[in-house]
């Protein structure tokens, strides 16, 4: 067998092999596809971040059972967990977070983190990122938290040129969460032009038999020119 047909059934092979997955993952999402967004707007909204809030009661470690990004139009992610940090000394949050891509069949787990600073200690749900990848203004808050179960946080930055790049997360102690509270927290986004069709849930099953990977990529928080694993038995959306 020539090297050109040899690589040519390994291209086939690997195409039969995400068939099935990646039709099950359109079909989830048929809803989106010929959806046209409302939500790529150029400036980020004004936020009011949570009241009274206890900064270090929110640390520790949470599941993201739903996510949003302005970039995404399918749910590409699974098993992302965070576990926040308070550094007293430094005066820093850090956010260091995993996930795994859902249509990979390897189960890769990828991490990445994220530093910031409070910026006004009065309004200590206001956290505003260190990183100088993030050019412009780009501020996290925490929108609302019973501390013990569930959060909800948001990004936005603004970049010159550039649509603004908003995201969501939606917190939990456990794996799972009712369905009442996630309504409820839902329904505190679309106030910020975030479009509850592109809220995706984040599997959170089967997690523990993941592979670590030796990168450090934070992928879900770039803010353009997406960084993309290139394993081609790995299913992902192109921008």
């Amino acid at each position: 067998m020539t090297s050109l047909a040899k690589t040519a059934l390994w291209s086939l092979l690997a195409l039969l092999i995400a068939l099935p997955s990646t039709i099950s993952w359109m079909k989830y999402n048929s809803y989106t596809a010929n959806k046209k967004r409302t939500d790529l707007r150029r400036r980020c909204p004004k936020v009011r971040e949570i009241r009274n809030f206890d900064l270090e009661s929110m640390m520790g470690f949470w599941h993201v059972v739903q996510y949003y990004a302005s970039t995404e139009e399918l749910p590409e992610y699974a098993c992302m967990r965070s576990i926040f940090g308070w550094n007293a000394e430094e005066k820093h949050i850090t956010m260091n977070f995993t996930y795994i891509f859902a249509e990979d069949p390897l189960r890769e787990s990828l991490q990445g983190n994220i530093t910031w600073n409070i910026p006004n200690f009065e309004s200590p749900g206001h956290w505003m990122h260190t990183e100088d990848i993030y050019e412009g203004i780009y501020n996290t808050y925490v929108l609302d938290t019973d501390y013990k179960s569930w959060g909800l946080i948001m990004h936005c930055a603004e970049k010159k040129k550039h649509p603004r790049y908003l995201s969501a997360l939606l917190l939990s102690r456990e794996p799972t969460l009712g369905d009442n509270v996630i309504n409820f927290l839902r329904e505190k986004l679309p106030r910020y032009d975030i479009d509850l069709s592109f809220m995706f849930p984040i599997n959170q099953t089967s997690c523990e038999s993941r592979t670590e990977s030796s990168s450090n990529d934070p992928l879900a928080y770039i803010l353009e020119d997406r960084k993309y694993a290139k394993d081609m038995f790995k299913v992902i959306n192109q921008p």
